[in-house]
């Protein structure tokens, strides 16, 4: 199971709380579950005026929570990935469309491309990481996205955000042998934070919301249906 064992919170000077430029009433009133609004940036555009912070869209981001709370079908996805074997131990992977609330996204025109390998002590040839690699990765993607978005939500700034996770597997059973389970048993995220205007208080309580939702872990953390089928050829 996943377990977050260090946050280091680093340049903790706090600046005054802004009292001429905190969000909208509306934005203060549906954020009221949240910690007071403090400083915000401002990007004005001719006549509109959007609030970001971290380089998040606040304003859409609240947007995007007030519809799913009218039409609970707003939030569902379903996400793909595909991968084709090159040779050896390498396979490519494509990743693009994605179907929301029904209706296939195609806002992506370009594929993401990547690779998978293992390294020549796994019979490799570095082409690039193994696939563990990629699922520990993913959950330092997922950390970062939800703290910087639940970050700008509560007003907080973000200067620094990274993460370092580590995962111990046992190969046994991958080559055939007798052993322990064939997936990790432990991983152990750190994660290093910088923020301007909050409290080391505030970033450890967000850091513990951040695990709370984010979907990778509780992907890793909780046990979910995979069916797999096979066409042949």
């Amino acid at each position: 199971m996943p377990r977050w064992t260090n946050l280091k919170v680093l340049g903790l000077t706090r600046r005054p709380t802004c009292t001429e430029d905190n969000g909208t009433s509306d934005e203060r009133s549906r954020m009221s579950e949240w910690s007071e609004i403090l400083c915000v940036e401002r990007r004005s555009d001719m006549d509109t005026t959007t609030t970001v912070r971290n380089g998040i869209d606040v304003d859409q981001l609240v947007g995007t929570i007030d519809a799913i709370k009218d039409d609970p079908n707003v939030g569902l996805f379903t996400f793909r990935a595909s991968s084709s074997w090159e040779e050896g131990t390498h396979s490519k992977g494509t990743i693009q469309d994605f179907r929301h609330a029904g209706v296939e996204d195609m806002t992506r025109a370009t594929p993401f491309m990547l690779d998978g390998d293992e390294p020549p002590i796994l019979l490799g040839a570095n082409k690039g990481p193994n696939a563990v690699e990629l699922l520990l990765q993913a959950l330092g993607f997922c950390y970062a996205v939800g703290y910087v978005a639940n970050a700008a939500a509560r007003g907080i700034e973000i200067s620094r955000m990274d993460y370092e996770i580590e995962g111990d597997i046992d190969v046994h059973q991958f080559l055939g042998l007798e052993g322990p389970r064939a997936g990790f048993t432990e991983i152990r995220a750190k994660g290093t934070v910088s923020s301007p205007n909050a409290t080391k208080e505030q970033l450890v309580e967000l850091c513990q919301y951040v695990q709370d939702t984010s979907p990778v872990r509780d992907s890793l953390a909780h046990p979910i249906p995979i069916t797999t089928t096979l066409e042949v050829v």
